[in-house]
């Protein structure tokens, strides 16, 4: 076992006496040692009710013959930090992620790993984490929250209070209802509610076969999740002892798979960042193409929030991801996954129980999947749009640029009422390194969606956005402008069109002005040039590569 290094032989009298300080009693001492990275904090919803998945996984590792050793992994909550200074963080939280739990299982010779996390950076980190350090590991999604409830509606964080704001100050709701709705639409432990980016990323950890089967949309909270916490913990120590990696269950096959589930589920457009960091640290090489030649072969079959009418509960009780893949069988591939099972086994047992939820391929909403991917003079390298959540007449759009240099900006015109119908409201030098960390525009699109303008005005950035993003908002362009990209020479009035299905994004502007305006065009100061944010932006590549680090 990788733990004799730190436990075995004279030299390691000293070790051994550390770790009796920590009460191991010596009959343990020839398990296999677990490390259990564990993101709890108080001030996350989907991470609050993880003490009591920390339980059962730590009975699971005992019960399967192993030794667990609990150690913390900090985490942001977009949703929190949306909208000022504190999204510059979250993406970069990311590597960070990554970067302490390699440190953490190498520094103590960990033969296995147990994930434990939730959100939207925090489960691709240690998705990295687990395919860098490649020792048998198998991730723990706490579960998505309850739908919250209004006098009989359902409510649910993006829709119901980020565009809440956008209505009110359009008066179409009254205060009161404000203060109703904030204290209604999340009612406790879990992810946010639809298929924005965590639960999207859980649903993309499963179907890449990382984690247990049913554990992407078993609810937190419920009986359901606390048997897989336990059967996890019970399971890391069988792929010990049978040297089950990472690195033999994330390979192209597998990846291929998790992208195709998120297209049929219409998922976060965030998922294009972090599937190619995962498979970047597995060694596997994806690009911007293969998500969308997937895309275009993989019906969309789930009709899911933000952009649908249906919660991550309706996905559970439809069958889940089990039921998602039996409806894709023919174009998966029969990947290995953590429990054993191969897809194919998986498919097999699965049942479709609500095919309202989960229509057939014959019934999809859309023939292509729920992401695309643009390019064009606009975007050399690539752009993205959550194709399923933008109305049939907003697939082809031209209009008149209104441009800024930050959300901030952005986000006060919007709710100043300057912006439009007719109008693309560019939001540039937010990209990765530009940003730094490229912010996500949930507050701009969500104001602009509550506001009743997501078909008439289209969004455009070299940022990213959330996975509650619905409407024609078109993010992750690439290069950004801090990298000299052509959104750095786009000006007010410049006429942008948007043709999401030939995947295209121009400004029409010609070629001799395009070479014009480059000519005399002044490089963007770094926003920050101090700590970790500088470094950051001083390392990190673009989008189009999924914003990974320079080694």
């Amino acid at each position: 076992m990788k733990s004799d290094r730190i436990k075995k032989g004279l030299e390691r009298v000293p070790h051994r006496a550390l770790l009796y300080a920590t009460g191991i009693p010596r009959t343990e001492m020839k398990k296999p040692f677990i490390g259990v990275a564990t993101s709890f904090t108080d001030i996350i919803p989907g991470h609050t009710g993880m003490r009591d998945l920390e339980r059962f996984i730590e009975k699971g590792v005992h019960t399967g013959g192993g030794y667990p050793f609990f150690f913390g992994i900090p985490g942001i909550c977009d949703g929190i930090a949306m909208g000022h200074s504190g999204m510059h963080y979250s993406l970069p939280s990311r590597e960070l992620i990554a970067d302490m739990v390699e440190t953490i299982a190498e520094a103590h010779q960990f033969d296995g790993l147990v994930l434990l996390t939730n959100c939207d950076k925090i489960t691709p980190g240690m998705l990295m984490a687990a395919a860098r350090i490649n020792i048998p590991s198998i991730i723990v999604t706490a579960g998505p929250m309850y739908s919250g409830n209004l006098r009989g509606r359902r409510l649910s964080l993006v829709n119901d209070t980020f565009e809440a704001v956008g209505k009110f100050k359009k008066g179409l709701i009254k205060s009161s209802e404000l203060e109703e709705l904030e204290i209604c639409a999340c009612p406790g432990p879990g992810s946010c509610q639809g298929m924005y980016t965590a639960n999207t990323m859980a649903c993309v950890t499963e179907s890449l076969g990382m984690s247990l089967t049913g554990c992407a949309t078993a609810l937190a909270v419920s009986a359901k999740k606390r048997r897989i916490a336990f059967h996890s913990g019970e399971r890391i120590v069988e792929l010990v002892k049978k040297n089950i990696t990472p690195g033999k269950i994330m390979t192209l096959d597998a990846f291929k798979n998790a992208i195709a589930v998120d297209m049929a589920l219409g998922g976060s457009t965030n998922t294009v960042l972090h599937i190619p960091a995962i498979a970047h640290e597995a060694g596997v090489s994806l690009t911007l193409d293969l998500f969308d030649r997937i895309s275009k072969k993989t019906p969309h079959i789930t009709s899911m929030l933000p952009g649908g009418v249906h919660y991550l509960e309706d996905l559970e009780y439809a069958g889940g991801i089990p039921a998602v893949m039996k409806r894709l069988r023919k174009g998966l591939n029969n990947s290995m996954t953590v429990s054993g099972e191969k897809i194919f086994d998986i498919t097999n047992k699965a049942e479709v129980m609500d095919a309202s939820v989960i229509v057939p391929l014959e019934k999809a909403y859309h023939k292509e999947g729920g992401i695309a991917v643009l390019k064009g003079n606009l975007a050399p390298d690539g752009a993205v749009v959550k194709q399923s959540a933008v109305s049939a007449n907003m697939m082809k759009f031209s209009g008149r640029a209104k441009v800024f240099n930050s959300e901030e900006d952005g986000m006060k015109a919007i709710l100043s009422n300057k912006i439009k119908p007719g109008d693309v409201v560019v939001i540039r030098c937010e990209g990765p390194k530009g940003g730094p960390g490229m912010r996500e525009m949930l507050s701009p699109t969500a104001a602009i969606a509550g506001m009743g303008l997501s078909d008439s005005v289209a969004l455009i950035t070299d940022g990213r956005f959330s996975g509650g993003t619905r409407g024609p908002c078109i993010g992750h362009i690439s290069p950004e402008a801090m990298e000299g990209g052509p959104i750095a020479i786009v000006r007010d009035g410049d006429v942008i069109s948007i043709d999401i299905p030939e995947r295209i994004l121009n400004i029409d502007v010609n070629d001799k002005e395009i070479k014009k305006r480059f000519a005399s065009l002044k490089p963007f100061k770094p926003r920050i040039r101090k700590g970790w944010l500088a470094r950051y932006a001083a390392f990190v590549t673009s989008a189009s590569t999924g914003a990974v680090m320079k080694i």
